[in-house]
């Protein structure tokens, strides 16, 4: 074979792999897509890249594969030393798996989330009115994306609105490539004891909140641990903002980029929610954290990987797949198989805030375009800046004007 696949005899490829073009995967998982998984060297050794469809579901629906990141041979990449249960049930396999997200489901659900719809309209058209009469140009990033999502988990787990600023620079430290260990950890350590005295205040004075039921219906009664419950409420704040404000970033800069396609969506607003789903298939912005390590010796494309290897899922590849969705580097909001995305993941480890983040994104696009109808760039230096060496994908800024 030629190009970037390789033989068994030849160096695997680094990994991560390098964007040519910041608006798309990386070059290399046009060609990796024609063949089976490859092996690629991370920071601390080898796995095993996976990066079609196909496969990638595959592995995501099979038990062979774990999610436990203390098991020897798991590529980890959020660089804090591997404990057991420091990432909650999203570094589970199983029934313990499957316990400790049952108690966070019911707030996740379709129905809870459209109950939360007005709370959400209420904040996004608090920002905008904060936007429409601060000055301009403005940084989209700083001013809308990462303060939409924050300002909604926070609600929901009952943080107070001050520390909002706090947990986004906190969330960002921990998921960053760049940061040093010791500066990650430390980030890490301030996240973990505030919510730990946050429970506490929970448990003496519940509220309506997320925290507050978890206190008391599972911490409380024994059947779920101080440490479980501290885990548990950091990942949903991290995952539950994290993703999601750069999702919005993202989706605000392609749609500038496709003014043909962002005049239909103001011309027939009822396609903001198809536009999502190709928003979602397009960016899948979870880009270098979908990772498992293999618990026995099994198949995945015709390719042997042996017990203790690891495995990365390129979901951004994935959902570019041709032999699923045609053309699949076009960004097209009219796509009638964009819903097939795997941005959420798949099978048991699928996101439970799916419909949450669908929501935030379709009312935040939505009322942003409607209130702003000259938006667009603004004519500075880099008007659109990428975050390059992250876990997700994302701007470090979008300066914007109207």
């Amino acid at each position: 074979m030629t190009g970037i696949l390789r033989s068994p005899v030849e160096e695997p490829a680094e990994w991560p792999m390098v964007r040519t073009d910041p608006y798309s995967p990386p070059d290399a998982y046009a060609e990796l897509r024609q063949g089976p998984p490859v092996k690629v060297r991370i920071r601390t050794g080898e796995a095993w890249l996976v990066t079609r469809y196909e496969d990638v579901r595959r592995v995501l629906t099979d038990e062979r594969f774990s999610s436990d990141d203390t098991l020897p041979g798991f590529p980890v990449r959020i660089q804090l030393p591997p404990a057991p249960r420091v990432m909650s049930f999203t570094r589970m396999d199983g029934e313990e798996h499957n316990r400790l997200r049952r108690m966070v489901m019911p707030e996740f659900t379709a129905r809870a989330t459209r109950r939360l719809r007005p709370q959400v309209e209420a904040l996004v058209d608090r920002l905008l009115d904060e936007l429409a009469e601060g000055p301009r140009p403005v940084d989209l990033v700083a001013r809308l994306s990462l303060r939409l999502p924050s300002l909604v988990i926070a609600r929901m787990l009952g943080v107070p609105e001050s520390d909002e600023v706090d947990f986004t620079d906190l969330s960002q430290a921990v998921l960053s490539q760049d940061a040093s260990p010791e500066e990650i950890l430390a980030a890490f350590v301030r996240m973990t004891e505030y919510l730990d005295g946050l429970i506490t205040a929970k448990l003496n004075r519940p509220a309506d909140d997320l925290l507050s039921r978890l206190a008391t219906q599972y911490l409380a009664t024994g059947e779920l641990s101080r440490e479980d419950l501290v885990a548990m409420a950091r990942l949903l704040l991290v995952a539950g903002h994290e993703t999601t404000a750069h999702q919005l970033s993202l989706s605000v800069a392609v749609l500038l980029r496709h003014p043909e396609q962002l005049a239909d969506l103001r011309r027939d607003p009822s396609l903001f929610g198809s536009a999502v789903e190709e928003l979602l298939r397009y960016w899948s912005i979870t880009q270098d954290n979908q990772v498992r390590v293999a618990v026995a010796d099994t198949e995945v494309g015709g390719v042997r990987i042996p017990r203790g290897a690891g495995v990365i899922l390129a979901y951004p590849s994935a959902n570019h797949d041709e032999a699923v969705f045609a053309d699949g580097g076009r960004f097209d909001i009219r796509r009638e198989d964009a819903s097939r995305h795997i941005a959420f993941g798949h099978g048991r480890h699928l996101c439970p805030g799916a419909p949450l983040a669908r929501m935030e994104l379709e009312l935040c696009l939505r009322a942003l375009f409607e209130r702003f109808p000259a938006l667009r760039l603004a004519d500075v230096p880099e008007p659109v800046v990428f975050r390059q060496n992250t876990i997700n994908y994302g701007l470090t800024a979008l300066h914007v004007t109207w």
